[in-house]
């Protein structure tokens, strides 16, 4: 018997088609729990397989009490270490038989919330969220009683799992390896100032200024977005503006790759009239010309911890910092004896 093509499927159709009852049926589908004998169990496949039944996701899960699904959501996943953080997320989700529900905000709030809610009433097992913003949903994450864990910096107080960076310290690092090479003049493409990541990075800027004895200079600081366009039209700003630094600190690398880009069109070289380094690089880093030096995060040990905080039992909110590694490129005037070869701090 063929599916009717305007109605779904259901176990009771496959049930008719391989002369058993539905119980059967739910046994092969559930895989117990009762064992199903070897010729029934291939009659009940082909069946589904004629039919064209899908199981209702939402209802096992209702009946299970688990749905083997995670929901993952980020601000952009056009951002390079978003994608590759998610990447590993998923590979290691899909190591412990769970699926990973990926849910892209573009960068808007209200889409954001959207895309909560939508998981949630998936049934997820367990939520990773990196919010656009300052003031995530938690309360409504919280409220359906679903494990979370925020992959961003929020305030401890809001009794959490985080998992995160030490991004002040990682900005300040990757600031102060720049400044080694005696530059006075060094400015910084940042995030929008109301991210809590940008105050970070701001912060560590800063720091490692005032630790060398360098003025900090207000006309220096380029607030936009974090993207590849956000640093081409940051450098704009800055060579319409005779504001060019003869050192920058790009708060992402996507921001860096923009910012080289509209230098290039002006004929301006990176290192050698303007060096950059910049943030939360990726693999993509090393194969830039010229190649980056960033700091990275570790992300595929992030992710095999964010897995297993979102599996612990129910307890006292987990926080798990990473420490971040700085990676040597050839965009802040550093020469390599070995071309090709990365300096790993």
């Amino acid at each position: 018997m063929a599916k009717n093509p305007l109605n779904r499927a259901t176990r009771k159709d496959v049930a008719r088609e391989a002369g058993t009852s539905v119980a059967v049926v739910s046994y092969v589908i559930n895989n117990g729990p009762r064992p199903v004998a070897e010729a029934t169990r291939l009659r009940i496949l082909e069946a589904i397989k004629k039919t064209g039944y899908r199981p209702n996701s939402v209802a096992r899960a209702l009946a299970s009490g688990t749905s083997k699904t995670y929901g993952l959501v980020v601000p952009n996943i056009s951002n390079t270490f978003i994608a590759s953080f998610a990447h590993a997320l998923q590979q290691e989700a899909l190591s412990n038989g769970m699926v990973m529900l990926l849910g892209d905000a573009g960068d808007c709030r209200k889409r954001e919330l959207e895309l909560i809610n939508t998981l949630l009433s998936q049934q997820v097992d367990g939520l990773f969220y990196n919010s656009v913003d300052r003031h995530p949903y938690i309360d409504i994450i919280r409220a359906t009683g679903t494990p979370l864990v925020m992959l961003d910096r929020v305030d401890p107080a809001l009794k959490v799992n985080i998992l995160r960076v030490d991004e002040h310290a990682a900005a300040h690092q990757v600031t102060s390896h720049l400044l080694s090479h005696g530059y006075k003049a060094v400015g910084i493409i940042c995030g929008p100032l109301e991210r809590l990541n940008t105050q970070d990075r701001l912060a560590g800027w800063r720091q490692a200024l005032a630790d060398f004895g360098v003025t900090e200079r207000p006309e220096w600081i380029f607030p936009t977005s974090y993207s590849r366009e956000g640093g081409y039209e940051a450098a704009q700003r800055m060579l319409k503006n005779g504001s060019l630094p003869r050192a920058l600190f790009a708060t992402n690398e996507t921001q860096a790759i923009g910012c080289i880009r509209a230098l290039a069109e002006h004929n301006i070289s990176v290192p050698e009239q303007v060096a950059l380094v910049c943030f939360n690089g990726t693999e993509q880093s090393a194969f830039h010309v010229p190649s980056l030096t960033t700091v990275r995060q570790p992300v595929e040990e992030m992710a095999k911890r964010a897995i297993a905080m979102l599996s612990a039992p129910e307890g006292e909110a987990q926080l798990s910092e990473f420490a971040h590694q700085l990676e040597i490129g050839e965009s802040c005037g550093c020469v390599f004896s070995d071309r090709g070869q990365r300096r790993k701090i």
